[in-house]
């Protein structure tokens, strides 16, 4: 079974993370990537460990499945000739180079867009192409200076990044969206466009609800540690031996942890009875709750509390996680070959056209001597417009 993506052909110029997981995301759906890599040393994070395999990082691993890697020098007059060759028979280029840099070597959105008019160009920057063109984008320095440490972490202390590279994961699902919509209206035009992406962005549009209450208060959001600005209980809640998450999303949610927990009154205390009440009185409903909970272990209460239609879990970890989703037949793990450290599955399910393909990340410069095959008898401009007849 082919892919949904299928005989489109993908430039990527990216490195690190954001870029690199927008483009493997299209390589699991069927594209042909092709990674281009710098001789010797290639993309940053082969050297970002440990942990490390048997080729290289086990970061670069995370973001870099199903794709061909070719290590082109491109201030070599004849390697930049085979990138700029790439480039025009592409149907996507994925950048995410210091402003200038690439167009400095033939490869700007203009040049390519002349010889290659379906091209769809994402670039992707930490602040955009504007005023922060020359400023570093780094997912850590983008979660300081956009605000998303300001509202994780313990209120009493100082503000916390999230445990992952968080604002380029996000960037990166924002870049393969941005991609696949130009994808579908060229179809209609027969046109491909320049997007662009950045991390603050991409960020402060995940901000959601906490960017909203800003713009509607003026007051910028603090941290509160587990807790939830807007509702009550959603946190964790100490038991006997840990901590268990409630989430109560509403009304009826909250009656019946008030039931399990052997006080139904609570349900009905005004102090209680709405969630805009809890919200309002968090302090004396967590001691209330706590107080209750003491009597019994973190996992009594989880299996009392679900099996009450109450959200509740126990506070695991990733090794947990894999486990629960193995459980329930999420099948978390693909395997990427004989001998072959396994890879996280992609999220999505397709009923018709599943992801298949999971081959292990390539070595640097693996495939360097296929670009030429590889691109014999493509057309400029790659695949033509499906025919709508």
């Amino acid at each position: 079974m082919t892919g949904i993506l299928d005989g489109l052909l993908v430039a990527d110029f990216s490195r690190v993370l954001a870029g690199p997981y927008a483009t493997m995301t299209l390589a699991d759906l069927g594209a042909t990537v092709v990674k281009i890599e710098r001789p010797g040393s290639g993309d940053d994070t082969r050297h970002w460990g440990p942990p490390w395999t048997e080729r290289t990082s086990s970061y670069f691993e995370s973001v870099n499945r199903n794709k061909l890697s070719v290590a082109l020098d491109l201030s070599d007059a004849g390697d930049r000739a085979a990138a700029i060759e790439l480039a025009s028979r592409a149907d996507v280029l994925v950048e995410n180079f210091r402003s200038g840099s690439l167009a400095a070597r033939g490869l700007g959105y203009d040049q390519l867009v002349a010889v290659n008019p379906r091209l769809v160009y994402c670039s992707i920057t930490g602040f955009g192409s504007d005023g922060g063109a020359d400023l570093p984008g780094y997912d850590f320095l983008v979660q300081a200076v956009g605000g998303l440490m300001s509202i994780t972490g313990d209120p009493a202390g100082e503000p916390t990044k999230a445990g992952v590279a968080l604002v380029d994961v996000l960037t990166g699902k924002d870049a393969t969206i941005a991609i696949l919509t130009a994808l579908t209206e060229r179809e209609r035009s027969g046109r491909g466009q320049l997007v662009e992406v950045n991390l603050l962005s991409s960020l402060l549009g995940s901000l959601v609800n906490q960017a909203q209450s800003y713009l509607t208060t003026g007051q910028p959001p603090r941290r509160l540690g587990n807790a939830h600005p807007s509702i009550a209980p959603y946190e964790t809640l100490h038991c006997a031996d840990g901590a268990v998450a409630v989430a109560c999303g509403n009304d009826g949610q909250f009656a019946r942890l008030a039931t399990v927990l052997g006080r139904p009154a609570l349900a009905t205390d005004a102090r209680f009875a709405r969630n805009a009440d809890r919200v309002a009185n968090r302090p004396a409903l967590v001691a209330e709750l706590e107080h209750l909970l003491r009597d019994g272990t973190t996992m009594e209460w989880v299996d009392r509390l679900t099996g009450a239609g109450v959200p509740a879990g126990a506070v695991g970890d990733i090794g947990s996680a894999f486990e629960l989703a193995s459980r329930i037949g999420l099948r978390p793990r693909v395997p990427t070959g004989e001998g072959e450290v396994d890879q996280v599955r992609n999220p999505v399910r397709y009923s018709r056209t599943p992801v298949e393909r999971y081959h292990r990340p390539p070595g640097l410069g693996e495939h360097t001597e296929m670009l030429a095959e590889l691109l014999a008898g493509r057309p400029l401009g790659g695949r033509p417009v499906a025919d709508p007849d």
